[in-house]
């Protein structure tokens, strides 16, 4: 959804893009005007891919490694004219089987985003491998919305021990099997595991009312959600939050031109509310 990323941002003095990835985003509002940017990634990985993607943009741009949760002025280092969300997980990220994100690709079971990555936080294997089948069951039905999730998680233990991508989309197609241009049996689970191991709705909900704040009079905070967990975080957020005016009543979605070139947008919903300049002058009184 850049083309409508850039309407909302577009010219503006700083924009804080949270979820920088390969720097897509950030690079086209900078050039579509933003005259400085300020790339926030938990992932290492994503940030290297972006300092040499943005490079052309000198000192316009300002990377940072940081959970949404570290996020606030002093680690951003500037008030913001805007702030982007792009939430979920990237292209690049999927498409890496190392970093086993994916069901279509074999791949040690990690799901990590960045600084746990290979570390000691717990990885999508530790849960699978280690969780109680009642207490998986609850965690695929919870943030993955998987109806099936009891079914699944009894052959998950059933198999046990699981260490890789392919193993688990196996046993996941042979519990619940797999119709012919349905989407594919494992999305759900897979989006539960992540979800837990990166806690990203902990971190979402944390990150939200700072980023807000980050922002001046009429300052914008936008943010795409391709799930309804997150969205309806983002919804709450913004109407419980008495700094934002609320600019999207209902949450746009991306074209059908650009859903039938790009799958993933097809469950992209934009939100975005704008720094009250009434709430701004009673803080200054």
């Amino acid at each position: 959804m850049t083309a409508e990323v850039i309407e909302l941002l577009a010219g503006r003095g700083t924009v804080v893009d949270m979820t920088v990835g390969s720097g897509g985003h950030a690079a086209a509002l900078l050039e579509a005007g933003v005259s400085r940017l300020v790339g926030v990634d938990r992932d290492p990985e994503a940030l290297a891919v972006a300092r040499e993607r943005l490079s052309a943009f000198g000192d316009r741009v300002r990377l940072v490694g940081a959970r949404f949760s570290e996020v606030d002025e002093g680690v951003v280092g500037t008030r913001a004219d805007g702030v982007l969300f792009d939430l979920g997980v990237s292209s690049m990220q999927l498409d890496r089987p190392e970093r086993g994100f994916g069901y279509r690709v074999d791949g040690p079971l990690d799901m990590r985003m960045g600084e746990g990555s290979g570390g000691a936080a717990p990885s999508a294997a530790d849960l699978v491998n280690g969780l109680p089948e009642r207490d998986l069951a609850d965690l695929i039905y919870r943030l993955g919305e998987e109806p099936r999730s009891r079914r699944i998680a009894a052959a998950i233990v059933r198999r046990r021990p699981i260490r890789t991508t392919d193993q688990l989309t196996g046993i996941i197609v042979s519990a619940v099997g797999k119709r012919p241009g349905g989407p594919h049996p494992a999305r759900r689970t897979f989006q539960a595991l992540r979800i837990a191991v990166n806690r990203e709705l902990e971190e979402l909900t944390a990150v939200l009312p700072p980023a807000a704040g980050l922002l001046g009079p009429g300052g914008r905070v936008v943010v795409i959600s391709y799930h309804s967990l997150e969205d309806r975080i983002v919804k709450r957020a913004f109407r419980d939050d008495d700094r934002l005016d609320i600019l999207t009543k209902k949450p746009l979605v991306a074209s059908a031109a650009e859903r039938a070139r790009n799958p993933r947008a097809r469950s992209a919903k934009l939100r975005a509310a704008e720094r009250s300049h009434r709430e701004a002058a009673r803080e200054a009184a």
